[in-house]
């Protein structure tokens, strides 16, 4: 009992006396449906559990507007896109605001990234590569999903970065562009959108790995199979990707590690920091069967 007590004694002297709020740019079902902001939010979580912050406010664009938000509050991180609107009410409340998946102004605001230009760069290389051509996207739109503080909507960075790759190599088709929102659903519905359409393409690259296994659900009830008859590289790499009906070949996303950054350069401002810093976290293509890839090496 002595030794726990004393444990505990020395926990409560490293605990850290902030009040962090957390402000999500999706509804609690949009977050549950897509791990890839839940993700974000539990490295947030785990890496103040981990520092001895215990005051966490969390709030959604969804159902709060910004002057709801505590005045007791330390620092907020935003995870996902707001305008600019939102983001200069935010900060005539608040002194820290780091954003994560969106960087508004690096010379102001601290942010923790990824490179998709980089990122989708990679996965479009990666299917020419493997030798398609005739290339199509699924993907989303980045919305806060609210007229609380915000009702813009966003061009997603893959759809500009693939449109842009796709017409450097002369291979870009308008026909092939499908958008809808972050979800299984939508994913099966653009999918079965692709198909009736006919003339569809050999491979598909698809923003996120939601997206990719409602996809595959549209290809199997149409008796098409993947690789063989159209390929897939996804994005985020989250869970469910190695065990869809096809295991997915896409681009991983170290969205703990976002989460987690995001409080220690909060942390770091707490102790004097000054500067803005942007921080961009790397990603990596993992390989499985649904590029085709694997089948096309075993050859």
């Amino acid at each position: 009992k002595a030794k726990r007590t004393s444990s505990n004694k020395r926990q409560e002297q490293h605990k850290l006396p902030y009040r962090i709020g957390i402000l999500i740019s999706k509804s609690v079902d949009e977050e549950l449906s897509d791990p890839y902001f839940l993700s974000i939010r539990q490295g947030v979580e785990n890496e103040c559990n981990a520092l001895g912050i215990n005051s966490i406010d969390i709030y959604r664009t969804t159902n709060v507007q910004a002057n709801q938000l505590s005045e007791e509050l330390d620092g907020l991180i935003v995870i996902g896109a707001i305008d600019k609107e939102a983001i200069n009410q935010l900060a005539n409340k608040i002194s820290h605001i780091i954003f994560i998946d969106h960087s508004p102004d690096e010379t102001k605001y601290d942010s923790v990234v990824i490179d998709f230009n980089t990122s989708t760069t990679v996965a479009v290389r990666h299917l020419l590569h493997v030798g398609y051509n005739r290339i199509g996207y699924i993907g989303g739109r980045q919305f806060d999903n609210t007229d609380k503080i915000t009702s813009n909507t966003f061009v997603d960075d893959r759809q500009l970065v693939f449109t842009k790759r796709m017409k450097e190599a002369n291979l870009f088709n308008d026909r092939w562009m499908f958008i809808g929102d972050f979800s299984i659903s939508d994913g099966y519905r653009l999918m079965k959108q692709a198909i009736d359409q006919g003339d569809w393409p050999e491979a598909f690259f698809i923003a996120s790995d939601p997206m990719a296994v409602g996809s595959l659900r549209a290809l199997q009830e149409a008796n098409i199979k993947v690789p063989e008859d159209v390929a897939i590289v996804s994005f985020d790499d989250v869970e469910m990707a190695q065990y869809a009906s096809c295991p997915l070949t896409t681009i991983r996303v170290y969205t703990e590690l976002m989460g987690r950054t995001s409080i220690k350069l909060f942390v770091e401002r707490m102790k004097g920091r000054d500067i803005p810093l942007k921080v961009t976290v790397p990603t990596k293509l993992v390989i499985r069967e649904s590029c085709g890839a694997k089948r096309i090496n075993r050859k």
